[in-house]
């Protein structure tokens, strides 16, 4: 065996050898455990930000929201829970810019309608909040939500408006 070959023989060792620890090989992307890891990891914020919306933690649902707007700007879902998180801390200020932007992208959707009455609701335009909750249950009469959204108006308006000073002495 020749010296070039003894030259070669080590130059295809040491190829073979750094290919199994390179990143753009098949056998390292092979070897290593994903089953962990979201598929789409922007998505992270969005869900941890529905998981506290859902537990009543609607301030760290808004912060959540407000992170996932970040990641991914366009996304309808991250604005619609922004509003919702804004609405429920009562800030109208920062739910009204989400709604204006979410106007022209579904602006024609149940999601829109139901979400927007509600903040009216709170806001205590419940004309406004009819307004909406009716278009939303006209777009699908079937949807529970919209259904009870115009119940709740109408409970709303049955409940007598006092003055704060009213109920002192009670």
């Amino acid at each position: 065996m020749g010296p070039m070959r003894v030259v070669l023989g080590f130059i295809l060792v040491t190829a073979l050898a750094s290919c199994e620890t390179s990143p753009f090989s098949d056998v390292f992307s092979a070897t290593q455990d994903t089953s962990n890891r979201s598929y789409y990891q922007d998505e992270d914020p969005l869900v941890a930000a529905k998981i506290q919306f859902r537990e009543g933690n609607y301030g760290r649902a808004y912060k959540l929201f407000d992170k996932a707007i970040d990641v991914t700007p366009e996304d309808p879902a991250a604005w619609l829970g922004f509003a919702a998180a804004s609405d429920m801390l009562n800030r109208f200020d920062k739910a009204d810019v989400a709604y204006r932007k979410l106007k022209p992208i579904i602006g024609n959707r149940i999601e829109f309608h139901n979400n927007y009455g509600y903040s009216l609701l709170l806001r205590g335009d419940l004309r406004g909040a009819r307004k909406h909750f009716i278009k939303a249950y006209e777009i699908d009469p079937s949807n529970e939500r919209a259904a009870n959204n115009l119940e709740m108006l109408r409970n709303s308006i049955n409940y007598v408006k006092r003055s704060p000073g009213d109920l002192q002495g009670i």
